[in-house]
């Protein structure tokens, strides 16, 4: 057995996964490989710390004390290798490159920052570890950017970034924890905006989507809390996301009561991420959307760590 260490420094939280992996594990590597022994999270908000397109030094000493705490419990546990990659918060800033360093010199490891095309890829390979998919687009609706992948023939190809996600959805367009019924307009505005600078959206048109990351997620645990499914729904249907957002509109405290229940930790990117969710299935002419279990970490740890 061996243990891996993945860090996911993301716009809201940042993750710490280590996962156990099995001594006989051999290409092509799945789930049965490997499983989560600690998967902890830390919510540090970085998205509150760009200004003026800007990460900030305090967002950068925010992610240090982070990541110091998340590679002394990575430690504590004996990891063989730890990796740490950053995605949209770093990405999208103007400074990206100078502040990666500062981050990567402090905690005295490299984060390797994603470009959109390879969270896209790492997002397909963690979803396709425990299951094909043979066709349909993949959507990875995260804190500060929503990545489109096209799936054909079980191969992945045109993936591209959009920036705007829950967190930063949240952020700018919503006033309270709740969006108004006027604010959720604007969110959705803002989204189609960004696919309309796509040009031709043919490439992504499927009938089914497979969600990756914690928003679709999210959204499956409160639709089965809002109307008593028994355990979470695999597959939403857009009639189901619908359902969810006429709870709100209908009785905002039954919503706000049961949300609380189901994804505290989400509480405020819980509407504008079945907001971006509608808005693509509504736009990419989709009846489904299935929800996948593993994402970009799963496919970081496979590429980068497992096949390296």
């Amino acid at each position: 057995m061996a243990y891996y260490g993945v860090i996911d420094l993301g716009s809201n939280s940042i993750r710490l996964v280590v996962y156990e992996v099995a001594g006989s594990a051999r290409k092509p590597f799945s789930k049965k490989d490997f499983h989560s022994v600690i998967n902890e999270k830390k919510i540090a908000g970085l998205s509150a710390y760009v200004s003026d397109g800007v990460f900030t030094q305090a967002g950068i000493d925010r992610a240090v004390e982070v990541l110091t705490e998340h590679l002394r419990r990575a430690r504590n546990v004996g990891c063989d290798r730890v990796r740490v990659f950053a995605t949209a918060v770093l990405r999208n800033c103007s400074n990206s490159k100078a502040a990666t360093r500062a981050i990567s010199d402090a905690i005295g490891l490299p984060v390797e920052l994603l470009s959109a095309r390879d969270e896209a890829h790492l997002g397909f390979v963690g979803a396709t570890c425990d299951r094909d998919i043979e066709r349909g687009t993949l959507i990875d609706i995260g804190g500060g950017s929503t990545e489109l992948t096209r799936v054909e023939g079980g191969a992945d190809s045109c993936g591209v970034s959009l920036p705007q996600g829950s967190v930063s959805s949240y952020a700018q367009f919503v006033s309270m924890i709740l969006p108004t019924h006027d604010e959720m307009h604007v969110i959705e505005d803002a989204f189609a905006a960004h696919l309309d600078t796509l040009g031709d959206l043919e490439p992504y048109r499927a009938a089914r989507l497979y969600g990756v990351g914690g928003s679709t997620r999210a959204a499956a645990k409160m639709y089965a809390a809002a109307f008593g499914t028994s355990g979470r729904p695999r597959t939403l249907e857009l009639h189901q996301l619908d359902a969810l957002l006429a709870l709100l509109a209908r009785n905002p405290r039954t919503f706000a009561h049961l949300a609380v229940k189901a994804t505290p930790d989400r509480l405020h990117t819980l509407v504008p991420g079945c907001l971006i969710a509608i808005t693509l299935m509504r736009a990419l002419g989709a009846e489904s959307l299935e929800i996948c279990k593993y994402g970009v970490r799963e496919g970081f740890l496979i590429r980068r760590i497992l096949e390296a």
